[in-house]
């Protein structure tokens, strides 16, 4: 392990054992302070994030990754605003879940502690910094930040600041540390990292989320990637009000920010709600979003608009993230066939029904394996934000420990308090 790495994980580890003895007033103070701080220094953030975002488009990335870079004065205000939030919110540790006395009279107490040092491994969104900081610190953790390289400016950046906050806020500044090599290999030290670090999470596309997978020795939770779908029912799409709302909903499931995992990247529709949807649908999106059908759905368009890009999909389309401004349409001949279609190419994140049926709706809330199942709403909120926990670490796919978009419990395991007077076991 490189020196300067192993001296900042023995750093986080000393530092995270005095930061678990902190009160939520003093926590709570600190974060306040990071925000002002934060708030103070609009002009060189955003400056670091300028090079950051000139670099990305000089070296080709596409447009939706560029969005998920760049910060403005209005980002950096949802900064604030989520850290905010987390002040708001109780304190989850040192909290007594249950506790019972024993025939013998051992007194058990169940309580919640920080999970210890965590590591995050990220892509590309500086937001992600202060989110996981903040998040971090009000849970009694100590956090190691491994952002991209395409993100490098920002973040270093960004963790000056915190970690001036948390001084001036008379917190604990060592329990923030950002690995900024740009190194490769130092993902493979963090990942090995037992002694130091506690649970690792990796959020970004499927690469960087298998490799954490098949390589780390340190315990992950893992985050996922959104392979997310719709699917639209005629029941749905019967009235001219009920198409225009499908249509905004998947508009909305699509485009408003094409580059992030809860984005729709596929739309499912019965085939008896095809005509009433799949012209008006095409004229939505012409000019704004490439659409690949497969035969009966790009029949039920007719003419095509002018401007409409529009191709034949392919097998590799289903279980396709794109991440950009592409949508796939399939048609389906019951919800069942929905469902099947979302658990064998779906990853576990996000799934949408548009339905009246009250019916469907209970199936597909009871079969579809994912961590967020919504009927009648766009995908797009699933999100820490959304969901009122101020920030999240990433989105769960997994089923142990955390599901979701995670707060500050999901940085929270137990601890058993045992006390007794002289009991021995015979």
């Amino acid at each position: 392990m490189p020196n300067t790495l192993e001296s900042t994980l023995k750093s986080l580890k000393q530092a995270q054992v005095k930061l678990a003895a902190q009160n939520r007033s003093i926590k709570d103070g600190t974060l306040r302070a990071v925000a002002i701080e934060i708030d103070k220094n609009r002009k060189s953030i955003l400056e670091a994030n300028a090079l950051d975002v000139e670099k990305a488009r000089n070296g080709g990335m596409k447009e939706s990754l560029v969005d998920r870079l760049l910060l403005n004065d209005k980002r950096i205000d949802g900064m604030i605003e989520g850290i905010e939030i987390i002040i708001r919110q109780e304190d989850p540790i040192g909290k007594v879940q249950t506790g019972w006395t024993l025939p013998n009279g051992l007194q058990i107490e169940k309580m919640t502690v920080p999970i210890g040092v965590v590591a995050i491994i990220y892509e590309s969104r500086p937001n992600v910094t202060v989110d996981c900081a903040a998040l971090a610190y009000k849970a009694g953790c100590s956090i190691l930040l491994r952002g991209s390289s395409s993100a490098l400016n920002s973040n270093k950046e960004l963790v000056k600041i915190i970690k001036a906050g948390l001084a001036n806020g008379g917190g604990i500044s060592d329990a923030v540390a950002l690995a900024d090599s740009g190194s490769r290999d130092e993902v493979d030290v963090i990942l090995k990292a037992r002694d130091y670090i506690d649970a690792v999470l990796p959020r970004g596309g499927h690469e960087l989320i298998r490799r954490v997978v098949e390589n780390a020795r340190v315990p992950v939770i893992e985050t996922g990637e959104g392979n997310c779908h719709i699917y639209v029912e005629p029941s749905f799409t019967e009235t001219e009000t009920g198409i225009e709302k499908a249509i905004e909903i998947i508009l909305n499931a699509k485009l408003q920010k094409p580059g992030v995992c809860n984005a729709v990247e596929t739309v499912l529709v019965h085939k008896d709600a095809l005509d009433s949807l799949m012209s008006k649908l095409a004229v939505s999106l012409a000019g704004k979003c490439e659409l690949r059908c497969d035969s009966v759905s790009k029949k039920a368009i007719g003419k095509t608009p002018d401007s409409l890009i529009l191709k034949d999909t392919a097998e590799e389309d289903w279980g396709t993230e794109f991440l950009d401004n592409i949508l796939a349409v399939k048609t389906v001949l019951s919800c069942d066939e929905a469902i099947e279609h979302i658990n064998f190419y779906g990853t576990k994140h996000s799934e949408a029904i548009l339905t009246n049926d009250l019916k469907s709706a209970q199936k597909f809330k009871a079969q579809v394996d994912a961590a967020c199942v919504y009927v009648n709403a766009s995908t797009r909120f699933t999100d820490g934000g959304e969901f009122g926990f101020g920030a999240e670490l990433g989105i769960s796919t997994q089923k142990f420990h955390a599901r979701g978009p995670m707060g500050l419990d999901a940085l929270t395991t137990i601890k058993y308090l045992i006390t007794g007077e002289g009991q021995i076991r015979i």
